[in-house]
């Protein structure tokens, strides 16, 4: 996390260790940033206080869509370690980061803990295309769930919510009905942090998306310097745990296909910000959507600078 204060005339004096007193949503790197701050952020402080009470109901314990879960959700009576290592996949696969101790150790740019593998059996993952292309636009988990035939109680959504919020993003901008008639879709996704360490679940834009070549340029300060300019193709989704499962026999060199309806999803990396970045990687053509899930534009004024290239 960025010193909230930073770029407030003076230079930050090191990591932003020093949380609000008030909401614990932002953080300085010292003192005299909270206070030259706070005339920005007494305006949201409140507001971010009322949100941050919910966060340990939406760190600590993941949303699985079983009844188990929801009453050990409400009652607190585990873990978010403890529920990933019931099942199998604690520190594991693309799940290494999804806990604090996993977080701990991780690191983008460590080729051990890039990961391809969702370590779960192909019954609950979406290792594979879909056996029928999407009927209607999936407008809740449970639609996705029924749609990919995946039973209710796999975890899968925890790390999917990254490419499915894309595609919701995409029904919301109202370019749903384009993806059937345009052959490229570009896609600027700033702020990165986690997701980097999870870019195999992008694979299942193939199934959202078939017969569109997706582009999407990931920007933000979470990208290493020796990873800056990366593109990373896509040409399958996530493999299972299962050895003998057809998902690892896939040829890497193939696209993905529904029926007749070929794709492809291919990544590119970009380090800094997006308002220093925009002319570079617009340069070709302009974007049919931007999106920020991580975006903490209210408590943030580097997202300033980026929200006024975007209005112009």
């Amino acid at each position: 996390m960025e010193c909230a204060g930073k770029g407030s005339g003076t230079r930050c004096l090191g990591p932003a260790r020093k949380r609000c007193g008030s909401c614990g949503a932002v953080s300085y790197c010292s003192a005299s940033h909270q206070i030259s701050h706070w005339k920005v952020h007494r305006e949201e402080c409140e507001r971010l206080e009322r949100q941050m009470k919910n966060l340990d109901l939406l760190n600590d314990f993941p949303f699985t869509f079983s009844q188990e879960s929801t009453v050990q959700i409400s009652e607190k009576q585990e873990s978010r370690c403890s529920f990933l290592r019931k099942r199998g996949i604690h520190q594991v696969g693309l799940w290494v980061c999804e806990c604090h101790c996993g977080a701990s150790v991780t690191s983008f740019g460590n080729s051990r803990l890039e990961s391809d593998t969702w370590n779960l059996s192909n019954i609950l993952c979406p290792c594979r295309g879909p056996s029928s292309p999407i009927a209607k636009a999936l407008c809740s988990w449970k639609d996705y769930y029924e749609w990919r035939c995946i039973p209710l109680q796999s975890p899968v959504s925890l790390l999917l919510h990254w490419p499915l919020t894309v595609y919701h993003a995409i029904q919301l901008a109202g370019l749903g009905s384009l993806t059937s008639e345009i052959s490229k879709l570009r896609i600027h996704y700033l702020g990165p942090e986690k997701e980097l360490l999870q870019l195999a679940v992008f694979g299942e834009l193939h199934a959202v998306f078939p017969g569109v070549f997706v582009r999407i340029e990931l920007i933000g300060p979470a990208v290493p310097h020796h990873r800056d300019g990366d593109k990373i193709d896509l040409h399958s989704y996530a493999h299972c745990i299962e050895q003998d499962c057809d998902c690892r026999y896939k040829n890497e060199n193939a696209s993905c296909s529904i029926g007749h309806a070929s794709s492809a999803v291919t990544l590119q990396l970009h380090r800094g910000y997006y308002h220093d970045r925009f002319l570079d990687i617009s340069k070709d053509s302009l974007p049919h959507l931007v999106i920020a899930p991580n975006a903490g534009v209210a408590a943030y004024a580097s997202w300033l600078p980026t929200i006024v290239c975007l209005q112009s």
